[in-house]
């Protein structure tokens, strides 16, 4: 019984030691972060992002608006009154020093038959002005991924340039300590030593300059994503091994094929059409106004009275209050109206109106070159940064290969005080130069290749 217990105990401990392992391996997947996931995030909680889908909203409600404001007007009243002392009955319009109470009831209803196409053109204005928003929504969305990818991207670039920092106090660590068992035994001056150990020292302040420049880099991008700078946070490292035959679109492939698709471009076309919906709707003012209108009412009073009989004794007429049902029906009263509006002069508002409208419109058109303009030199500015890095990347790999197999010839001979201190310094560092140059090249051709790929149409992603 005594070893069942002790079984089932340590049956107990394992169960909780692989349970509390599994939350801490859950929980450590929920803190790391692909550049997808980063994206998708912002795109669900950015404010600016909440904002533009906000005005989605109010330029719905602008569109339903102008569509409705086509439809008739229809207006009710109801009116009562009780008075007292010198009063006129609205019934039988005599004034009475009584109390008198009196209600009306009226329905009228009007609709523009023609004014210059001014509604129509504002309906037209207000899709065209819904259609904008919601381009200017997408080019919020691709705005902030970029700039996400660009922080995603530093933070991958600073976390090799550490990696290879450390290794480099790693290996100039190595050759302390081989240095100072060749002192020791009276092989090598102790000014070697010296050297080797500044050299480890400058070594490691470079490290805690890497470690900085990560936590920026971590700090940028948090900031993006509106998280508090203390937030459990890290992202997924991706393989992104390059091959050094990528090809590069041409940059009029890409900017043709932007032109026809980019949020940014599509909204300024559409501001165009909006101001010159604006001239039109300016315009209208210059036309006659034609409305129609019609309405209906009736109403009661309890001074109002219908004659009965006749009094033969002072020869007067008898005279009975009409009820509430009869007055209803027989005060009711109709009307319909054609009315033509025709502006002649009106201090030259519309004119100044259709002239400001007018220059609206050109700025408008102005705005669209703009971004078209923009949108060129950022392609072409990454199509040349891209083939530059390229090249780059190319040129320093094979560097790279050349300073690795130098270094190691140095530390040879050092090794064995065929060569001084000095000289092994400079080797190193040129290797660490080569490398750092290496990885720069390469992050930088992946975020311009990310960006003609993202104005091919391409999701941004790091994933091969």
């Amino acid at each position: 019984m005594k070893k069942n217990r002790i079984f089932k105990c340590f049956l107990t401990v394992v169960f909780f030691v692989f349970l509390i392992s599994g939350i801490g391996s859950i929980q450590a997947q929920n803190r790391t972060r692909s550049l997808e996931d980063c994206i998708n995030y912002a795109i669900e909680n950015n404010i600016q992002v909440k904002q533009s889908e906000l005005n989605i909203k109010a330029s719905e409600v602008d569109l339903l608006q102008s569509k409705l404001d086509m439809l008739p007007d229809l207006n009710g009243r109801v009116n009562y009154s009780y008075s007292w002392g010198r009063v006129l009955d609205q019934t039988n319009y005599v004034y009475n020093n009584i109390e008198t109470k009196q209600a009306s009831f009226n329905l009228d209803a009007s609709i523009t038959l023609f004014a210059g196409l001014q509604k129509l053109n504002t309906v037209k204005k207000s899709k065209i002005d819904f259609l904008s928003s919601k381009y200017a929504a997408d080019k919020m969305k691709d705005d902030i991924s970029l700039m996400l990818t660009q922080a995603y991207l530093s933070i991958l670039f600073n976390k090799e340039l550490l990696r290879v920092a450390r290794e480099q106090v790693d290996i100039t660590q190595e050759q302390i300590d081989r240095t100072s068992k060749m002192v020791e035994a009276g092989t090598l001056a102790r000014g070697s030593l010296l050297e080797i150990q500044a050299q480890g020292a400058a070594e490691e302040i470079s490290v805690i300059n890497y470690e900085n420049s990560l936590e920026l880099a971590y700090l940028d991008l948090l900031q993006i994503l509106d998280l508090p700078a203390d937030t459990d946070f890290e992202i997924i490292v991706p393989d992104l091994d390059m091959e050094l035959t990528m090809e590069i679109l041409q940059v009029s492939d890409v900017y043709e094929f932007a032109l026809m698709n980019q949020p940014s471009i599509k909204s300024s076309e559409l501001d165009v059409e909006s101001s010159y919906k604006s001239v039109s709707i300016a315009k209208g003012n210059m036309s006659p106004v034609l409305s129609l209108s019609t309405g209906w009412g009736t109403n009661y009073s309890d001074q109002s009275k219908k004659p009965i009989g006749y009094n033969p004794v002072d020869s007067t007429v008898i005279w009975e209050g009409i009820n509430f049902g009869d007055q209803f029906a027989d005060h009711q009263n109709r009307y319909l109206a054609l009315s033509l509006n025709i502006p002649i002069f009106n201090g030259y508002q519309t004119s100044s109106n259709i002239a400001r409208a007018k220059i609206n419109a050109a700025n408008a058109e102005y705005n669209l070159e703009l971004s078209k303009n923009s949108l060129r030199k950022v392609i072409e500015q990454s199509y040349s940064d891209a083939k530059a890095a390229n090249k780059s990347y190319a040129a320093t790999q094979k560097s790279l290969s050349s300073f690795e197999e130098s270094f190691r010839y140095t530390e040879q001979k050092f090794n064995v005080g065929l060569s001084n201190s000095v000289d092994y310094n400079i080797s190193k560092s040129q290797l660490t130069a080569a490398e750092s140059e290496l990885i720069r090249a390469k992050y930088d051709y992946i975020f311009r290749a990310k960006i003609l790929d993202f104005y091919m149409g391409k999701p941004l992603t790091l994933n091969n």
